[in-house]
């Protein structure tokens, strides 16, 4: 398959370690596929534990020269970095689509939203202040310092391919880090083109690697390195939890953004349509495979006919397709392994009982693809109900007061975030306040930008990307006591 490109040079093809890039290995390539079509996009050649190494000890000589250089010439290198992905969105957005199969549209948003970090991490590389603490005694005082953390490695989802390496590597640049990545398998596109703007922009050699390979091979070399100070992760809880383990031997720092399950809650006060268009955006955006897409419906017996009905002749409105398709609505699932797990909890909660409102099985238009679904009359029992879908899937649930509704909200071992409809100025501090999630969206579920902390709490994982607060997951804390002070 060729893409269509005004810069195809933004196709690599091979690792990205030590501002070079390797050389292709015939014997040891990964095909890239479409889950559109099948078809092959490209084939990237891979590498293991020693480039690994190669990659680590590449960033540990980069990262001292750079954490050495002025918050602003660090700023304005990742400014560069940002206007290269703006100049070249189109192209980046076509790559993304034909390795991740989400609309066109939705690509260029992600390619867009990542930007968005690299430009708001520039200017924060300028605020990473210390503070002075008046002395113990007159003759002393205490001055406390922000360093950066040192090498840090990055694994990479391929929901947001894009935008989750931007999240990562702005802040840890902006801190004065260096930074490995490796990205999923289904996706290593959009990361080797994102390395070749880098390397446009005037990122020092060494200070951003990305790796293709076999995920537990190079995962074992990031976490059983004592260079890497810090594994910043995004992906599912399984996974995390694994590294968070291999991370413990040499006590690393980590951030975890992991799975979620995402209560949306529609009080019998809420503005219904207000609520239908958010679920729309919240449910059907990437077919449903994000870590924060509303995955459990809790709708007031009052207004829960008006709800399903109004979701019903929406959802069976979208259009399946290919995402260059300018008229498709929803993509394909990234694998028919995806389409086979969301099928089974579809289908196991039918079994118990649940009532399919509209789809419930897999389209006709390739193996990758799930026909939106609402499921009605579901109960906290159900897989649907107690286990993350990520596909085009709503399950809703009554509830008949703001107890039951908070209760059924808390009921899962995640707290990523969640999202509530309501009228009531009491109920709009209440309910977020007993919600056990890291993020509440009000009457509103676009939450996610570069302004605010994204992350969670409970098995949704730890640390926050974003925001003031989010370059200081890259930054560590040293005290300094200056005796001697007395004239």
């Amino acid at each position: 398959m060729t893409l269509s490109l005004h810069d195809p040079a933004l196709i690599r093809l091979s690792a990205y370690i030590d501002g070079r890039w390797l050389e292709g290995d015939a014997r040891r390539q990964l095909p890239v596929i479409n889950p559109a079509t099948g078809a092959v996009v490209a084939r990237v050649a891979t590498v293991g534990n020693r480039e690994a190494l190669d990659a680590i000890e590449a960033a540990e000589l980069a990262q001292k020269e750079w954490a050495a250089k002025p918050a602003k010439e660090r700023a304005a290198v990742l400014r560069g970095w940002y206007e290269l992905l703006l100049r070249h969105q189109s192209d980046l957005a076509r790559i993304l689509t034909a390795e991740q199969g989400k609309p066109l549209r939705e690509s260029l948003a992600e390619v867009l939203y990542g930007a968005s970090y690299l430009e708001w991490f520039a200017e924060q590389a300028k605020r990473i202040d210390g503070v002075v603490i008046p002395g113990p005694a007159a003759d002393k005082r205490i001055v406390c310092i922000k360093q950066p953390v040192g090498v840090v490695a990055a694994i990479t989802p391929w929901n947001f391919p894009n935008a989750m390496i931007a999240r990562k590597a702005a802040p840890a640049l902006a801190a004065g880090c260096a930074i490995v990545i490796k990205p999923a398998a289904e996706t290593p596109l959009s990361a080797l083109a994102m390395a070749e703007l880098a390397h446009r922009a005037g990122v020092p050699r060494g200070l951003v690697n990305v790796l293709v390979g076999d995920a537990s091979e190079i995962g074992a070399a990031l976490t059983g390195s004592p260079v890497v100070r810090k594994l910043t992760f995004t992906g599912s809880t399984r996974v995390g939890k694994q590294l968070q383990a291999e991370c413990a031997a040499s006590l690393k720092r980590t951030s975890m953004e992991l799975g979620g399950n995402a209560p949306f809650i529609v009080f019998d006060d809420a503005d219904v349509e207000a609520a239908l268009d958010a679920a729309m955006l919240s449910k059907f955006r990437n077919s449903g495979q994000t870590c924060v897409c509303s995955n459990r419906f809790l709708v007031h017996e009052k207004v829960h006919d008006r709800f399903v009905d109004g979701l019903v002749n929406r959802a069976a409105a979208l259009r399946l397709g290919d995402g260059v398709d300018e008229s498709t609505d929803l993509g394909p699932l990234i694998s028919s392994h995806a389409v086979k797990s969301v099928s089974g909890l579809v289908q196991g909660s039918i079994a118990a009982g649940a009532t399919v409102a509209l789809g419930g099985a897999p389209a006709s238009e390739g193996p990758c693809f799930f026909r939106p679904t609402i499921l009605t009359d579901v109960t906290r029992q159900m897989p649907v109900f107690a286990t993350e879908i990520f596909g085009p899937v709503v399950p809703v649930c009554r509830f008949s007061s703001e107890e039951e509704a908070i209760a059924l909200a808390n009921e899962t071992e995640l707290g990523l975030a969640a999202y509530l409809f309501t009228r009531d100025a009491g109920r709009m501090w209440r309910v977020p306040e007993a919600l056990e999630c890291g993020m509440v969206g009000v009457n509103d579920s676009s939450i996610s930008n570069e302004m605010a902390p994204f992350g969670g709490i409970k098995e949704s994982g730890s640390g926050r990307e974003g925001s003031q607060l989010g370059i200081d997951e890259y930054l560590e804390l040293k005290y300094i006591l200056m005796g001697g002070l007395a004239g």
